[in-house]
């Protein structure tokens, strides 16, 4: 039987990679796992006896398989398997009498949770939060938000056994309840445990985005430590990205949406600024009054200026709040104020992404269209797009291929740019190093 990953090659080969292909050194068959083939770092014997490196008989049965891959015989779930101390530390004492090889000793594996222990944590977790103790619903939660970081198996066993929601539910229950210091310390705790264990389902949302939890994040947001910050962030993220019909609900929220921009005018994460910038993203993309809102608390120039960091991810970010706020007159009016907006919009072309390019043509195209009285700061935008070379370089987006909207948007902008062009034109061929040609 073939394992698809028995292939897998890397750039560099291990020091005990090296050694066995010299010849140099043997790893005892016992030793390796029946599936990669490679020497077992966390050893596991399933119901069958056979025993695995846990990450390879785990993928093996998250890929569907029920069988033992050795025996065929039926294989229970991931919660079977039994870790194989004797041969773990028959491996370690192995490493230790190589090393003169170069071989490193294995480190001593944590056990993953169970779903039993799972279950138990989030019942102590509820009832802490129902009778109000909030040191012991502290304490659990912050041994969620552990577990659920030391590996991606405990993640996924908590997020199938409703922590969200039990935590979500919880957070509310603590934010409508005592206003103590107690209190907020134990919120702080649940928000770093939910920010580990997204996305919000469904009700989880309903919780964090009730009146009472909503406030209790403005206050995180605007007092709370550094980490707490980072994670009132993430979570309205979260709930914004699960549930559209919240969004009204969180920009209307006294002070959310300034605390949120506080945290992209005044960075404390990169994390955070993104989480940030996709918050006001959805908020400022589905009311123009919010738009308005962000564009007064003098987001703008920020963004513009935080598209000169060469950071791709953010740079997609920021485009797509940016263009969100240019939908307002306010908006593009602060824009055009800004002696760096068109010519760092054009200089992004080709050189984030293809969904960057297109968000530059839209915010081009709101920049310079021939609508509204704003005729001025329009012309002079096209002469500042022509002389960056924008008009070569939406000749090349329509020869490339874009989506349909972005193709009509930079039609548009060509035609415009077109009556201007007695100006002068200059043209960077590094921005176009990046560029996918079409086949």
């Amino acid at each position: 039987m073939a394992f698809p990953w028995r292939n897998r090659k890397s750039g560099l080969k291990t020091k005990l990679d090296r050694r066995v292909l010299d010849n140099e050194i043997t790893v005892p068959t016992h030793f390796r796992c029946p599936i990669s083939l490679e020497l077992m770092k966390d050893p596991v014997t399933a119901s069958t006896g056979i025993t695995y490196d846990r990450q390879s008989i785990e993928t093996w049965l998250e890929m569907g398989n029920a069988t033992c891959p050795v025996t065929n015989q039926e294989l229970r779930n991931a919660d079977g398997l039994l870790p194989n101390h004797a041969i773990r530390k028959m491996i370690q004492d192995w490493c230790v009498a190589n090393r003169r090889y170069g071989i490193e000793r294995i480190p001593t594996p944590k056990i993953p949770v169970t779903r039993t222990q799972v279950v138990d944590i989030l019942s102590e977790v509820a009832a802490a939060g129902q009778r109000g103790d909030h040191a012991r619903c502290r304490q659990m939660a912050a041994k969620v938000r552990n577990l659920a970081r030391e590996s991606e198996r405990n993640r996924r066993c908590f997020a199938s056994n409703g922590a969200n929601r039990v935590l979500a539910a919880t957070f509310r229950a603590v934010a409508g309840g005592s206003s103590e210091c107690s209190a907020a310390e134990v919120s702080e705790e649940i928000l770093g445990a939910l920010a580990t264990l997204s996305p919000l389902d469904e009700e989880a949302a309903s919780h964090i985005g009730s009146p009472e939890s909503l406030g209790c994040l403005v206050s995180i947001l605007t007092h709370g430590n550094l980490a707490a910050r980072l994670s009132a962030a993430l979570v309205v993220m979260q709930l914004l990205a699960s549930s559209g019909a919240k969004v009204d609900a969180v920009a209307g929220t006294k002070g959310l949406v300034e605390a949120l921009a506080k945290l992209v005018k005044e960075p404390i994460f990169p994390q955070a600024t993104k989480a940030s910038l996709v918050a006001i993203f959805y908020m400022v993309s589905h009311n123009e009054r919010t738009a308005a809102q962000v564009v007064d608390l003098g987001l703008v120039p920020v963004l513009v200026e935080a598209l000169a960091e060469p950071e791709k991810s953010m740079s997609e970010k920021a485009l797509a709040v940016l263009d969100g706020l240019l939908s307002c007159e306010g908006g593009r009016e602060k824009a055009r104020q800004h002696a760096l907006t068109v010519p760092v919009l054009v200089k992004k072309m080709f050189r984030v992404s293809d969904m960057a390019t297109e968000l530059v043509v839209s915010a081009l195209w709101k920049l310079c269209r021939n609508e509204g009285e704003e005729g001025e700061g329009k012309r002079r935008c096209l002469q500042e797009a022509l002389g960056v070379g924008a008009f070569q370089k939406l000749l090349l987006l329509l020869q490339v291929g874009c989506s349909g909207a972005a193709k009509e948007k930079a039609t548009d902008l060509i035609k415009l740019l077109d009556g201007h062009r007695e100006a002068y034109e200059c043209v960077d061929t590094m921005d176009f190093k990046g560029l996918k040609k079409p086949l």
